[in-house]
């Protein structure tokens, strides 16, 4: 579970609700803190060139902490998830292209293409939605991160429909990046209506869920959380948004976390 800029592990956690899922389903979690002595803001350096590649930097550091926690708490290596807010989507998006292997699925929340940026003002740039490469070569990008040939992992992708900090285009750019991985160009299979909010979801020739896409309209820049009820998640504030829908319980529904 990957934080975004300003926050720490601890308070994605308390807002998110992750921590009260996992008592409910049993479920291990990581939550990687950021240094303040690599970045002011506290964000992963998802756009840097030293931390967007296999093998090095933050990646290598994070997939190092996913190995530790598998082996000390015996995980079902084929059962690792990963995901993240703003930059810590954008660094989820670095994980899953650059580790493939390691992750069933991932979901990237506020959070933009794996490497649409390679410096601080490219990054602020393609977070307006402006620029950024064609998804022909998103795709390339990704296959070219890794020497992985698949299985790939699926894809949840979830933004509101407001947000200026990192526009909502970037949700449908990290769609097209892995439509073409998984073979599911073109519209989606169907769309559908979750908790008042549509959803769209890509699905393979067998029929299986690979990508989906939330967009919340009218909500800005976080993660949408519904705390109210029997099955309430998480606590408001400032990146942690109160609109009616949990993308935690959502999230870890459609891994198969909570069957």
């Amino acid at each position: 579970m990957l934080h975004g800029s300003t926050q720490s592990a601890e308070s994605y956690d308390v807002g998110s609700g992750w921590s009260t899922l996992a008592d409910e389903c049993g479920i291990a979690l990581l939550f990687p803190g950021q240094r303040l002595a690599n970045n002011l803001l506290g964000s992963f350096n998802w756009f840097e060139t030293g931390d967007s590649h296999r093998d090095g930097g933050e990646p290598l550091s994070i997939r190092q902490m996913i190995k530790q926690v598998v082996e000390d708490h015996e995980v079902d290596p084929s059962r690792v998830f990963i995901t993240g807010m703003s930059s810590g989507g954008a660094m989820t998006s670095v994980m899953l292209a650059t580790y493939p292997e390691v992750f069933a699925g991932g979901a990237i929340i506020a959070g933009l293409p794996y490497r649409s940026a390679s410096n601080m003002m490219e990054a602020i740039i393609r977070m307006k939605g402006y620029g950024g490469p064609s998804d022909h070569t998103l795709d390339a990008l990704v296959r070219g991160a890794s020497e992985s040939t698949g299985p790939w992992p699926t894809i949840s992708v979830w933004h509101g429909g407001s947000d200026d900090t990192v526009d909502s285009s970037n949700a449908d750019s990290i769609v097209g990046q892995w439509q073409k991985v998984h073979s599911v160009e073109g519209p989606p299979t169907r769309v559908e209506t979750v908790d008042s909010f549509p959803r769209q979801v890509w699905c393979d020739t067998d029929g299986r869920v690979v990508i989906e896409e939330y967009i919340i309209k009218e909500m800005g820049h976080g993660t949408p959380i519904s705390a109210d009820g029997d099955e309430g998640l998480g606590e408001a504030s400032k990146y942690m948004l109160e609109v009616g829908i949990s993308s935690t319980r959502h999230i870890a529904d459609f891994w198969g976390l909570t069957q």
